[in-house]
């Protein structure tokens, strides 16, 4: 969650304006019940008068108000109306009706109360009250009866009240002849359009939020992959080493996509939730229901039911991306190796092997998916539980008085919208833990360090102007985590214009040689130069501009030819790609081609044979001019004349660069000026193929197992 939240924080302008958005749009979430709550009560059930406090009234109304009232309520009565020509009183039209409501909603609704009853002389005291004769006794006698009346009356809440003082109302203005129907359809509209307004101000809030919140999302995801690809190419083979394939695979795609899918979730649901729970326990508080307590056993029964579910599921979310992993490995091998696969009747077993992976995923995912798919009915059982409980306890206060219908439907929703937050954040509950096992995984790349890496200063400008002259100075070199060294005291010398060839038997240390030279490991004792240079005082940039390198397996690139000889960089002219092909006897095969250059490579170069591919490696690397050209095993998957045609071309067009060749085959390497015979790791001989036939024994057993007896007798060079 935290890491999340920390990728979430490098948007904070974006995640401010979300945060805006969110609580405007909570804003006119809550509002809303309310005003549904007005238009059932005031617009329905009052007609739409909204205050128990006439605009008009008749002078015999006014003045029987008057007697109802104490000294204070009278004095606000006075103040807030004046009599008017037609014999009626008018109320002024800036009043404060919500503060008039308290003093003149109750002798409004007292009117109402008392008419009805036999025990006060009404006619009398109007008669008196005419006459300017209402003495104190009788003022007194009046709200002692209005007392006990408010007492018979006394289980009726506030809302009552002023109910029954609106009716008084209406009756007043029916019996002014005023039109109460269109005074009802003015109230319903004017409401209505005001929740029309507050709907379409919160759909354009929501829009904009979700609008924001997939960009700031998309731009995590594109940060995200982007500083994992960049680590992944800082990488060295050491590094390499500790993650598949597979992995930094499933990590730059199916990880990214969850913390891409949550980081929505978050800005969307998880802010949104805690300010509509907020506002609507606010709201709830307001209604004065007295059914709060509800909203209490809604809050715990979730909570419990979160709680038990995540304790269950928590566990397998963990082991669920790992699962992944292995299924993406498992495919990526059979896919890969479907030849052989096919070649060694494998077939059966690799689907079994696939079925195993992909039930092992697939069990957890059921059980993952098992235990989340109890939580949405239990949580429509609660709520609906709570919703019941509402109306059952709610219809009694309706009953008793203390409650009106749209009071009852607005903490329905208020209640609904308070445990609908909750549910927001349980549903984001269920995605945080692997997201934040993608996460982990993900800052487990990101805070790999890279154990090859430039000095802060570095001395390229040395080599603007290199030779190329390579020379290794007692260099030892041990694997990570190895107890002996893979190569042990290599000294010697290569010089421009020279091919230097290195051979032996397998897995003595001939790939792993020539790798220390671009650095994808660094020397474990010793050092590499370059003119002098150590080439660990370069930059890898500079290092690699001076090299041009064919990998023992030629890996080509999705594109075309051109895009692939010009792969060294956009310096490389068409002339220098051609030139380049006709060096690696490539021309052949692409003259052939239709449209030569712009013959489309597949990924990987599966529409070319091997030594077509090894053929472009080679023109790949030539094409660029390296000083220093390294060749690991790299004419394995030619033919014997192309070998050989391809050797003459080499050391006619590349007289003055350094030339390292890796090879099996002697044959190979027999013009070479200097040759490097490894066994175990260490130099077991060195000079030209004649004088390692008469001095090296270990040669003379590779010679002896590649050569005729006339090759080696007379030691013919092809």
């Amino acid at each position: 969650m935290f890491k999340i939240l920390k990728y979430l924080s490098k948007s904070k302008a974006a995640v401010a304006a979300i945060v805006s958005l969110l609580i405007l749009q909570a804003y006119c979430d809550l509002a809303l019940p309310q005003y549904a709550a007005d238009i059932v009560d005031v617009g329905i059930g009052q007609g739409g008068i909204e205050y128990g406090v006439p605009e008009r009234m008749r002078k015999e109304t006014f003045d029987t108000v008057r007697m109802l009232m104490t000294a204070d309520e009278e004095e606000a009565l006075l103040a807030a109306y004046t009599a008017g020509g037609d014999d009626c009183y008018v109320l002024a039209k800036d009043a404060d009706r919500e503060a008039l409501d308290a003093s003149i909603g109750l002798p409004m609704a007292m009117l109402s109360m008392l008419s009805a009853s036999e025990e006060m002389p009404w006619e009398v005291l109007g008669q008196m009250q005419e006459n300017g004769t209402l003495t104190e006794e009788i003022k007194e006698e009046i709200l002692k009866y209005r007392n006990s009346a408010l007492e018979s009356y006394g289980e009726m809440s506030d809302s009552m009240i002023s109910q029954m003082a609106v009716n008084s109302v209406k009756a007043e203005y029916e019996a002014l002849g005023m039109d109460t129907a269109s005074m009802q359809t003015r109230y319903l509209l004017r409401k209505g359009s005001r929740m029309l307004g507050l709907s379409v101000l919160m759909m354009a809030a929501s829009i904009l939020a979700g609008l924001l919140a997939a960009r700031t999302s998309a731009k995590i995801g594109r940060d995200l992959r982007g500083s994992l690809f960049h680590k992944v190419v800082s990488f060295s083979d050491a590094e390499m080493d500790r993650f598949s394939t597979a992995s930094l695979i499933t990590r730059s795609t199916n990880d990214i996509q969850q913390i891409q899918m949550v980081s929505v979730m978050i800005l969307r649901m998880v802010l949104y939730a805690p300010i509509v729970g907020v506002g609507g326990v606010l709201k709830v508080v307001h209604t004065r229901t007295g059914m709060g307590w509800i909203i209490a056993v809604a809050v715990l029964a979730i909570m419990a039911l979160v709680g038990t579910l995540m304790a269950v599921a928590m566990p397998k979310f963990k082991v669920m991306q790992s699962l992944v992993d292995r299924m993406n490995l498992v495919s990526r091998e059979i896919l890969t190796g479907i030849m052989v696969i096919r070649a060694f009747s494998r077939e059966k077993f690799e689907e079994e092997r696939f079925d195993r992976a992909n039930n092992e995923l697939m069990g957890t995912q059921l059980f993952t998916n098992r235990v989340m798919t109890i939580m949405m009915p239990a949580m429509m059982l609660i709520m609906n539980g709570i919703t019941v409980m509402i109306v059952w306890f709610g219809a009694k206060g309706v009953d008793l008085g203390n409650l009106q219908v749209g009071d009852m439907l607005a903490f329905i929703t208020y209640t609904m919208q308070i445990v609908m937050a909750f549910l927001m954040i349980t549903m984001i509950s269920i995605m945080l833990p692997r997201a934040g096992v993608a996460a982990e995984r993900i800052e487990e790349v990101l805070g790999t360090e890279v154990t090859i890496h430039d000095k802060e200063q570095t001395l390229d400008k040395k080599l603007e102007h290199a030779n190329g002259v390579l020379r290794f100075e007692n260099v030892s070199f041990r694997y990570p985590g190895a107890d002996e060294d893979a190569l042990e005291n290599i000294d010697f010398t290569a010089n421009p214009g020279e091919t230097t060839a290195i051979i032996g038997s397998t897995g003595c240390g001939k790939s792993t040689l020539i790798r220390l030279i671009p650095r994808y490991y660094d020397v474990t004792q010793g050092r590499i130069t370059i003119d002098g240079v150590d080439i660990r005082d370069l930059s890898q940039h500079k290092l690699h501009e001076l090299l041009g390198y064919v990998p023992q397996k030629g890996v080509l690139f999705s594109g075309d030819i051109e895009s692939n000889l010009k792969f060294g960089g956009d310096f490389i002219t068409d002339s220098d790609m051609e030139e380049a092909a006709q060096i690696a006897q490539a021309m052949e095969f692409i003259d052939s081609k239709p449209k030569r250059f712009q013959s489309e490579i597949s990924q990987g170069g599966t529409n070319v044979s091997g030594g077509q591919k090894q053929r472009l490696s080679i023109a790949r690397a030539i094409a660029k001019h390296p000083k220093i050209c390294l060749f690991d095993d790299s004419f394995s998957a030619l033919d014997y004349k192309t070998d050989v045609v391809l050797r003459k071309a080499l050391h006619e067009k590349l007289s003055d660069a350094t030339v390292l060749i890796v090879a099996q085959r002697i044959s190979t390497i027999l013009h070479a000026d200097r040759i490097i015979v490894l066994d175990d790791g260490k130099v077991a001989g060195m000079g030209t193929h004649k004088e390692l036939l008469a001095d090296c024994e270990a040669y003379r057993e590779i010679a002896r197992s590649q050569l005729s007896e006339a090759e080696l007798e007379g030691g013919r060079v092809s």
